[in-house]
């Protein structure tokens, strides 16, 4: 993408996961609320080619998708056939295994890495990239370094890269404005996510649409789109009523990336 084009705003579906489960019926509320691009959210029991024609006739790109590691590791070769055909080429994984999540073991988080190097190594001979998305539990140090760090590490290639979540970031105690300078380059997509005030939106596990809450966008859209990224990902995990909820994200952010 040329350094003179905007970055896409995107939307995970997952923050829609509520409002319906009828993919088509959901690409055409996103797409009528303004979203011209989306992050793919597992499979929707459709085929990659049923999904890129119903993204096609709402004039919406997959721009990533969240993809567990359990099924790379299971079916790797079907993942790629599956995001080839809707037209996907970022793949990330949106959390770790269960039994590491919280899990105070560099080794283990760097073996984890550097599965994810496999994966990636493989998947660029496809013309795709595999990416890893934090929660706030990456945020915890270990042995003198956090936790996202073994796992970036452990891809010794570099080819995996950091979708930073930007509120996880900050509930989890990092500075996503120098994680974001510290992976410059290696951060293609972020998520556009926001902390409510302390208190407050407890029913939303505390998050609040995007710029409306805590976070400081003036300093982390700049910086991230100074670490690479060529789409904001907007994310509310619960939102009291999703389809306002991403709208209004929308609203704030044109202009402004």
């Amino acid at each position: 993408m040329s350094t003179n084009t905007s970055p896409a705003i995107a939307v995970q579906l997952y923050s829609l996961r509520n409002y319906t489960k009828d993919f088509a019926e959901l690409i055409r509320t996103v797409a009528g609320v303004g979203y011209s691009a989306v992050e793919l959210v597992g499979t929707p029991g459709l085929s990659g080619a049923n999904v890129a024609a119903i993204l096609q006739e709402n004039g919406v790109q997959a721009v990533s998708a969240h993809v567990g590691i359990q099924g790379l590791r299971d079916d790797l070769a079907g993942a790629i056939a599956f995001h080839q055909a809707v037209g996907n080429s970022h793949l990330i994984v949106p959390a770790p295994p269960s039994e590491l999540r919280e899990a105070a073991d560099a080794t283990a988080w760097r073996s984890l890495g550097a599965e994810l190097g496999g994966f990636a190594a493989r998947c660029a001979d496809a013309g795709m990239s595999v990416g890893y998305h934090n929660h706030w539990w990456e945020m915890a140090e270990v042995d003198g370094k956090r936790i996202i760090d073994w796992l970036l590490e452990g891809d010794t290639s570099g080819r995996v890269f950091l979708e930073l979540d930007l509120a996880w970031a900050v509930k989890g105690g990092g500075d996503p404005l120098a994680i974001l300078q510290q992976y410059a380059g290696r951060c293609p997509r972020v998520h556009a996510k926001d902390l409510a005030q302390p208190g407050e939106n407890a029913d939303q596990m505390g998050l609040a649409d995007v710029g409306y809450g805590t976070l400081d966008w003036d300093a982390l859209i700049p910086a991230a789109k100074a670490a690479g990224a060529t789409a904001f990902v907007v994310e509310h995990d619960l939102p009291a009523d999703a389809v306002a909820s991403v709208r209004r994200s929308l609203e704030f952010l044109r202009g402004r990336v």
